[in-house]
């Protein structure tokens, strides 16, 4: 009898391992200590030694990874690829220094901003080599569905009478810098009580591709505090002011399945009080509804169904004024839009954090944050949580064959 309780025992300890884990079919890149590191299957392996690696995203196809090396000020920062199928980074063009960079969707092509010039890599032997000038005047850009396409913003200019409008454009991907090949897109008038901004950043579409979300930022200082996230059509006839948030592109996400904008409404540097979930139904902006409970502050959002939302959530902390900033210790929960419930999916440790929530197939991920960072996995909700990758600096950008 004591034999078949201590082998009780025994099997519930194991059981309850945060590292205890299958194989999991998953595919990501991740920095650990600077450095560019990819998984696969549960192996890792290390891409890049003696660097400052920030900003990996996967290629269209996931042959490569683009991805940004500097300092640790996030200066002087040039884009470096790393082909997986020759095993090695090289640079499409030498000494590329960019704002911005982003993969085709349609096909293994970076484009990328290098102080207001609009660049597209060439192909040669299957890799994005060399580089074409496509526009001159950008501030940011995105690649439309069709991958032949760019939209793309211009920042509004100061004149004596005040800044002036917002201009988006359409241009294609072999303008070379003619301007009779690029068409105005959208003017967003900015100058007035409603909606001030002097840029439009963070561009993304809608599953769909018949609406494209961005942030309306105003002057430096101010968008520190408050952006408005805006939505426009891909036809761009129809543009909708939302609500105000802060700059941040995680913190606004399409539904995977309908025209619904999940954010994080709010004001205020400081995460300590107002920030509040909000799903918006696009185009009817005015059917939008708030479900942060009071006395709690959302940090983070990820879509796990079409009827739920995953946040990370803490408890807000109204007291302080000044001094340090108070880590807001969050944990996750799943909302469900169309019953409202709502039920806490992660348990950290009284001085963890968990952040960055991902769903990927049918897996959760997030970023544990405590001595060290940690990035922890379970398969569904009611799946077991275990530690994945262990030690890393920020949480891991996945490959998803739904990309290509």
């Amino acid at each position: 009898m004591k034999i078949k309780i201590m082998f009780f025992f025994i099997v519930c300890f194991l059981t309850s391992l945060p590292n205890v884990s299958a194989e999991v079919p998953l595919r990501a890149t991740f920095i650990r200590e600077h450095q560019l590191w990819m998984i696969e299957d549960d192996k890792e392996q290390q891409l890049t030694k003696n660097r400052y690696i920030y900003s990996p995203k996967w290629s269209y196809d996931g042959r490569f990874i683009a991805y940004l090396d500097g300092d640790k000020n996030g200066e002087n920062a040039h884009l470096f690829v790393y082909d997986t199928k020759q095993h090695r980074s090289y640079q499409p063009y030498e000494n590329i220094e960019t704002t911005g960079f982003e993969w085709s969707p349609t096909s293994n092509r970076l484009a990328y901003n290098a102080g207001g010039v609009l660049n597209v890599t060439k192909t040669e032997n299957g890799r994005p080599m060399g580089f074409d000038n496509v526009s001159l005047g950008v501030s940011d850009f995105t690649w439309f569905p069709n991958g032949k396409e760019f939209l793309v913003s211009s920042q509004s200019n100061l004149l004596p009478t005040g800044w002036g409008p917002i201009h988006l454009f359409r241009v294609p991907i072999n303008a070379n810098l003619n301007t009779e090949k690029i068409k105005p897109f959208y003017t967003i008038k900015t100058n007035t009580s409603d909606l001030f901004a002097i840029d439009a950043n963070y561009f993304k579409w809608s599953t769909d591709h018949k609406w494209i979300s961005f942030l309306a930022t105003p002057t430096a200082s101010w968008s520190a505090d408050s952006n408005t996230l805006c939505v426009l059509s891909s036809t761009g006839k129809h543009f909708q002011p939302l609500g105000n948030m802060l700059m941040n592109e995680d913190w606004m996400k399409w539904s995977p399945t309908e025209n619904k904008l999940a954010y994080i409404s709010g004001e205020g540097r400081f995460l300590v009080q107002d920030k509040k979930t909000t799903v918006a139904d696009i185009p009817t902006s005015n059917h939008q509804k708030k479900y942060t409970p009071n006395g709690n502050v959302d940090l983070d959002i990820e879509w796990l169904s079409p009827d739920e939302v995953i946040v990370a959530r803490a408890k807000e902390n109204k007291e302080w004024k000044e001094g340090p900033v108070p880590t807001m210790f969050s944990k996750l929960y799943v909302i469900n839009i169309k019953s409202t419930e709502q039920k806490q999916i992660s348990f950290p440790k009284r001085n963890e954090l968990d952040t960055q929530p991902q769903v990927i197939d049918s897996y959760i991920t997030w970023y544990r944050k405590g001595d060290q960072g940690d990035v922890w996995i379970k398969n569904g909700i009611k799946g077991h949580a275990y530690i994945w990758l262990k030690n890393v600096d920020e949480a891991p950008v996945f490959f998803s064959n739904n990309q290509a």
